[in-house]
């Protein structure tokens, strides 16, 4: 299996050699050309399809439905997944509630009206749609108006924005729907949207090796958190006026960089030059966690994150990764494992 063909959320449909009308290009990336999820000129198989991949769906036809045939390509990496949607014609989707996700919508082509979160808005070529997970969502397509959709986890992005501003969410996050692509801060998404492009199209690359995913994913969370306006964004744009405590800072960073080592609380204490109760204090206050679950959650992400990643003939194990990632008891590892991904750590490692 391709190490970037997991679309876990995807129950991907047979579509080696399927029977198909003849259809010309889409304009389909490179890099996601040989990864096509599905085709079908069925819309209540397409509502199914496009259900399983973002949210259950539904497609209307505005007109007679000639020439309608939906297609989808895509790749996921770990939490990020890059899509390519196409419906041929005009149609209509309705998702009542999306998934828990975040989604960057691309019209390549065409428009799309847009309704979500109380906005009503054209998505083209030069202003994207940026959903927030549980509302609803419309979008009724023009003819050949084909979009690249970023399906970014939620919690993945909760979890990345929690250590940014190094406290826990007061409140859900919610982006502002449009997204100006023409704005001077958008070059920024754009060359992660790029780089992500080429690392997935090119052989031999980073990514395709299974390294360099972290990266490239907290690249493209950071720079739509510092460009899409959100009730989280002005903590970006401007000083916060109660940042977070110095000490909690510190000692994140340094639970961060020795992960792999041994981690007391005396050690952390020692190392940030404050009392154990103080940063234990802290870190309740801050995040609403102890600062050692703080360090079996990041170790089990580490974990999580190469296991994942591995492929069988990387030669890679559980206990060989839990160790490197400091976990020496197993048996209660792969309970914590477990309750926090809802999977074994082997099941994760066969996938």
């Amino acid at each position: 299996m391709n190490r970037l063909a997991r679309l876990g959320f995807i129950d991907t449909h047979n579509t080696g050699n399927p029977v198909r009308r003849k259809v010309r290009s889409r304009g389909v990336p490179p890099a996601l050309a040989d990864h096509e999820i599905f085709y079908t000129e069925n819309t209540r198989e397409a509502s199914t399809m496009i259900g399983q991949a973002l949210a259950p769906a539904r497609i209307t036809l505005n007109e007679n439905g000639s020439g309608f045939a939906a297609t989808m390509h895509g790749v996921r990496l770990r939490n990020i997944s890059m899509l390519y949607l196409d419906l041929h014609v005009r149609a209509t989707l309705e998702i009542p509630r999306l998934g828990r996700y975040f989604g960057v919508h691309m019209p390549m082509n065409g428009t799309a009206q847009c309704h979500h979160n109380g906005h009503d808005f054209e998505a083209n070529t030069i202003r994207a749609l940026v959903t927030s997970p549980g509302a609803a969502l419309t979008m009724h397509f023009d003819d050949d108006s084909p979009q690249l959709l970023f399906r970014i986890e939620e919690k993945s992005l909760v979890e990345y924005l929690t250590r940014l501003r190094g406290r826990r969410l007061s409140r859900q996050l919610v982006f502002h729907p449009e997204f100006d692509l023409t704005s001077d801060v958008a070059v920024r998404w754009h060359a992660a949207v790029q780089l992500l492009h080429t690392e997935v199209f090119h052989t031999g690359s980073l990514v395709q090796r299974g390294h360099g995913i972290s990266g490239i994913e907290e690249l493209l969370m950071n720079s739509l958190l510092h460009i899409q306006p959100s009730n989280y964004h002005d903590e970006f744009v401007r000083p916060v006026e109660n940042p977070v405590r110095p000490v909690v800072q510190d000692a994140m960073d340094y639970i961060d960089k020795h992960l792999g080592e041994p981690i007391t609380m005396e050690s952390i204490a020692r190392n940030v030059h404050m009392s154990v109760r103080s940063i234990q204090q802290g870190f309740r206050e801050e995040l609403g966690v102890s600062p050692m679950t703080y360090v079996r959650d990041r170790r089990l992400e580490r974990v999580h994150e190469e296991l994942a990643d591995a492929l069988p003939s990387d030669g890679v194990t559980v206990t060989d990764v839990a160790t490197r990632w400091g976990f020496r008891h197993l048996g209660s590892f792969a309970v914590e494992y477990r309750k926090r991904w809802g999977v074994t750590p082997s099941e994760t490692l066969r996938r």
